[in-house]
């Protein structure tokens, strides 16, 4: 049977293996291993299978809620702001419409990559110009750059 200090143990060794793997993934697990600790100080009697399942429940939330809620979305990992990419030239590498969405490729990397995907309100042909408005999640919206 797993006592709370295991799961201290389990935490406390997560969150300091984030230091040699520095994604900010593990410490949710670290986090989520002491709050199984507390648990079991309030009701020591809860079954392996459930102390397991609580750590995979609470160690999920966490991950879910710091991705979608709490993480800094304009900040990329190379430090970029999506903001300051707006105005960017680039190269449609295939046509776009409105309905079909395209490549689009930088002479220098934006926010880590080269070559995007991207949509436009408008034609547009392979081999155009063309200036970025915005950036929305993994794709940019493009206009033809005048």
């Amino acid at each position: 049977m797993l006592e709370w200090w295991h799961w201290m143990i389990l935490g406390l060794c997560l969150a300091m293996a984030e230091l040699a793997v520095p994604a900010f993934f593990i410490v949710w697990f670290g986090i989520g291993a002491v709050g199984v600790a507390i648990v079991l100080l309030l009701a020591p009697d809860l079954a392996v299978a459930t102390q397991m399942l609580l750590w995979a429940g609470l160690s999920t939330v966490l991950v879910v809620i710091w991705f979608r809620h709490l993480r800094p979305r304009t900040v990329t990992t190379v430090g970029t702001s999506a903001a300051s990419v707006a105005g960017e030239v680039g190269v449609l590498v295939t046509d776009i419409n409105p309905e079909i969405r395209g490549q689009v490729r930088f002479q220098k990397p934006v926010l880590g990559s080269d070559v995007w995907e991207c949509y436009a309100d408008a034609n547009i042909k392979a081999g155009e110009r063309v200036r970025v408005l915005v950036v929305e999640g993994s794709f940019i919206k493009v206009e033809a750059a005048k």
